[in-house]
């Protein structure tokens, strides 16, 4: 089991806490796994293990919990007599109610409670409610470009220096660190799938079946919603998945949405087409990105970007088609930057945009992503909406090709690599 160090500290940061430990992100990436590695980090704390409790509502073990007044017995019954259980429930948006199980535990018991789920429903505004904010949220994404060298065993060569970025592989074998980011860059970071050598047959299985479990279950056959259009096309479902995936970085308007599929021969509404993209949004297999007006310092309320969760996914959902790089690399970097803690924004400028605008804290960076700018008319391209920003705070532009200076006018230039492993 290869540490997620991050999400880990996270849960242990927490740990006996008053605060129900939630764990949100779409499925497998990893987010059972983590709760295994709470576990064991428990058990080498030495807590025992008969006080170590898990709930694992997929599992033919608990098939025949029906509702939550069920659950609620099965636990009750799983720690009778045990002293301050720690109890883990992986996938409890399967169980209708499970929040007033989870509620009455923990003001009704002396325990620790780990939570997953694969649907941002799960913390909805009603469940924030019941809970009385007594809760952290631990939002998973797949893997980054770090740790996915992690997951395939890569080491750095101990060849001269002139060849830093050769890597020694589990199997012996020689790679560059350019056609591992390659890899990535088409396969994704799915756990999974990042423990071997990437095969398409086997990827394209995997991204299918992942793709089918999150459209029926997660989102097709979920409990009709309070307030909230019901979704009863799958077609309607796939075909705003297909245009969401397509168009990554490009801005999607929901009219956008609907006059494109409405020239395709589906006459559907704005509001319809916002239903089936909230949906999607909320099973976690997009990130809206919302523009900010740097001048005037505010979010605008028009032309949200959308990134995916994974671009192995996207990989499978555009056929494999080698095309549209500089985007997916856009997706790279938000992903990383959302895993760095990052608040991502567009912004956007009166003769232009800038791709992200990130903020932590304090902190704020103005950043450009393009493929290639060895030419000069790309290079100025790139260079000028951030030249028009007057403030002080740093201004990057990363990009994956290309001979290129390390900094113009104060504006650094790195590749993609460097971004995605702090090495800059």
């Amino acid at each position: 089991m290869i540490l997620r160090r991050k999400y880990l500290d996270q849960l242990i940061d927490f740990q006996d806490q008053d605060l129900i430990k939630v764990v949100t992100g779409v499925r497998r990436c990893g987010k059972s796994t983590l709760l295994d590695m709470m576990r064991e980090h428990l058990a080498s704390q030495g807590v025992a293990r008969e006080r170590l409790l898990s709930f694992k509502m997929e599992s033919m073990e608990f098939d025949g919990i029906s509702s939550y007044r069920d659950l609620h017995q099965i636990v009750r019954e799983h720690a009778s007599g045990v002293s301050h259980p720690y109890l883990f429930f992986d996938e409890l948006q399967e169980i209708a109610g499970w929040e007033r199980v989870i509620n009455s535990l923990r003001i009704d018991m002396d325990c620790d409670i780990y939570i997953t789920g694969s649907n941002a429903y799960l913390l909805s505004s009603e469940l924030s409610t019941l809970l009385s904010g007594r809760y952290v949220e631990v939002e998973m994404l797949p893997l980054t470009f770090a740790e996915y060298l992690d997951f395939r065993g890569a080491l750095w060569s101990a060849s001269d220096s002139d060849q830093a970025d050769l890597l020694e592989m589990a199997d012996g074998s020689i790679a560059t660190l350019g056609r591992m980011l390659e890899q990535y860059r088409r396969f994704g970071g799915l756990p999974f799938l990042a423990l071997r050598k990437p095969e398409l047959s086997a990827h394209r299985a995997y991204c299918k079946s992942l793709y089918d479990t999150v459209m029926v279950r997660d989102i097709l056959q979920r409990d009709r919603r309070r307030d909230r259009r019901h979704l009863t096309s799958p077609e309607l479902l796939e075909r705003v998945c297909a245009f969401l995936a397509n168009n990554v970085g490009n801005e999607c308007s929901m009219n956008r949405i609907a006059t494109a599929l409405s020239a395709e021969g589906s006459s559907v509404s704005n509001q319809t087409v916002d239903a089936y993209a909230a949906a999607l949004t909320e099973a976690y297999l997009f990130y809206p990105v919302r523009r900010y007006d740097i001048r005037g310092r505010e979010l605008l309320k028009t032309g949200a970007k959308r990134y995916i969760v994974d671009t192995g996914i996207r990989s499978y959902l555009e056929g494999y088609r080698n095309a549209d790089s500089g985007r997916v690399l856009e997706n790279m970097i938000f992903l990383q930057l959302a895993f760095d803690g990052y608040e991502v924004t567009v912004g956007k400028l009166r003769g232009g945009e800038v791709d992200f605008v990130a903020t932590k804290a304090d902190e704020r960076i103005y950043m450009q992503v393009c493929m290639d700018i060895s030419s000069a008319a790309t290079m100025e391209r790139e260079l000028r909406p951030l030249r028009a920003i007057r403030d002080a705070y740093p201004k990057l532009v990363i990009t994956m090709g290309g001979p290129h200076p390390t900094d113009v006018d104060g504006i650094r230039i790195v590749d993609a690599q460097d971004f995605l492993l702090h090495r800059v």
